[in-house]
């Protein structure tokens, strides 16, 4: 199954262009099979739809993405999500919580450059989390790759979103799952097991990401991008 894991909607995400029906028609448009709203530090998109529907043949499943003190984090399965305050919620608490609800958690575009990532805090946290999204659609690919490297060198798998804010992100990069998923405790499961990896929407079809460049590919690409920017 093909999910995009990562995306705003309006209502419940103010900085989001992305009407709802505009992310489901987009999900069929490049073939995905589900999508995942995960708003900003709320899972309130639950209330209307519950925790998971089937909209038009596409599995929606409802998340969040929870800005800690260390950077975002992805989460889904956890029931109550802590208020976004000063100072934010240190994410070793975040994901203590996540643990004890039987939830997941993904670090969320570790390396972008607002910041908002976790950055190597990864390693720090590597026996709590689940995984990592790598491929990020609002997220230079430099530092997405490596947002890969260091995904490996936790032994975590890697995820791909398109983060998106507005309709054309929806599926630039999704996630490939080995198993059938009908609903959230699905989705949870197979992120436990880890058997899912990173695509990139590409020529009318989705194209697998798990080659890894070298050090220096990556370091040339990181300046590459800093220069740029």
């Amino acid at each position: 199954m093909l999910i995009d894991t990562h995306m705003h909607e309006t209502i419940y995400s103010s900085d989001s262009f992305l009407e709802f029906r505009e992310a489901i028609t987009m999900a069929k448009a490049r073939g995905l099979d589900g999508i995942c709203i995960t708003n900003h530090d709320n899972n309130h998109f639950r209330h209307l739809i519950g925790d998971s529907a089937l909209i038009d043949g596409i599995l929606v499943l409802v998340g969040s993405e929870v800005y800690t003190r260390e950077g975002d984090i992805l989460t889904f399965g956890l029931p109550d999500i802590p208020e976004l305050t000063e100072p934010r919620i240190p994410a070793g608490e975040l994901l203590d919580q996540v643990k004890q609800a039987g939830g997941v958690a993904i670090a969320a575009h570790p390396y972008r450059h607002n910041m908002r990532g976790l950055g190597d805090h990864i390693l720090r946290f590597k026996e709590l989390l689940h995984g990592v999204e790598s491929f990020n659609g609002s997220t230079f690919e430099a530092d997405n790759r490596r947002a890969l490297h260091t995904a490996n060198q936790a032994g975590l798998p890697s995820s791909g979103a398109g983060d998106a804010h507005v309709a054309k992100q929806v599926g630039v990069f999704a996630t490939r799952f080995e198993h059938r998923i009908r609903d959230l405790s699905d989705f949870i499961e197979a992120i436990k097991s880890g058997h899912f990896s990173p695509v990139r929407y590409q020529a009318g079809g989705y194209q697998s990401l798990t080659e890894l460049p070298t050090d220096q590919t990556i370091a040339g690409r990181l300046q590459e991008t800093t220069g740029s920017r």
